[in-house]
């Protein structure tokens, strides 16, 4: 790899890292590890071809195009987590998969995927579905730029866009939780 392509494969991770919070490559291979997965099974569930996924994992491509497809990479993100901690069992995540790899990636905010307890969208997922939508529509240094458009006069405004269209997930969270009533 030249030096032009070492630094093209920077840029496309540190833009991975602005809009998803971490670069694809590593987030994959967690999803993989966690799920008991190989790429191409999960490719086939998030809607990818084989190559398109080896592309993003190694920094060739930065961004994932399809909104459903990201909305799907967070739903594994979560089923990840619930069974790395045991709160899903292997089989029922392997069904769980299966119900992602079919989803059309609707709204997670009317999502029936909810949390057993209360009924209600997890946080993180609440906070995925603001962060999937700001970065459907502008590139994480676009958000920056208008929010710092914003600030003068509206800092709370500002400071949405700056956490939410460009900070991590878990920033994100904790923003949210404080600014609940």
């Amino acid at each position: 790899m030249d030096a032009t392509q070492q630094d093209a494969t920077a840029r496309a991770r540190e833009l991975q890292r602005s809009w998803y919070g971490e670069p694809l490559g590593a987030l994959f291979r967690r999803l993989i590890d966690d799920l008991g997965l190989n790429q191409a099974r999960l490719a086939a569930i998030l809607g990818l071809s084989a190559p398109m996924l080896s592309q993003l994992m190694s920094g060739q491509r930065a961004k994932i195009g399809n909104p459903a497809v990201v909305q799907r990479v967070q739903a594994l993100q979560e089923l990840s987590s619930q069974a790395a901690d045991g709160r899903v069992s292997a089989a029922e995540a392997a069904e769980r998969m299966e119900e992602i790899k079919k989803s059309a990636g609707g709204s997670v905010l009317n999502s029936t995927q909810t949390t057993a307890s209360t009924g209600a969208p997890t946080v993180r997922r609440v906070v995925r579905e603001i962060q999937s939508l700001l970065r459907s529509v502008a590139a994480a240094g676009d958000i920056i730029d208008a929010a710092d458009s914003l600030a003068p006069t509206h800092p709370e405004l500002a400071e949405f866009l700056r956490v939410y269209g460009a900070g991590r997930t878990a920033e994100a969270v904790a923003h949210y939780e404080a600014h609940q009533s």
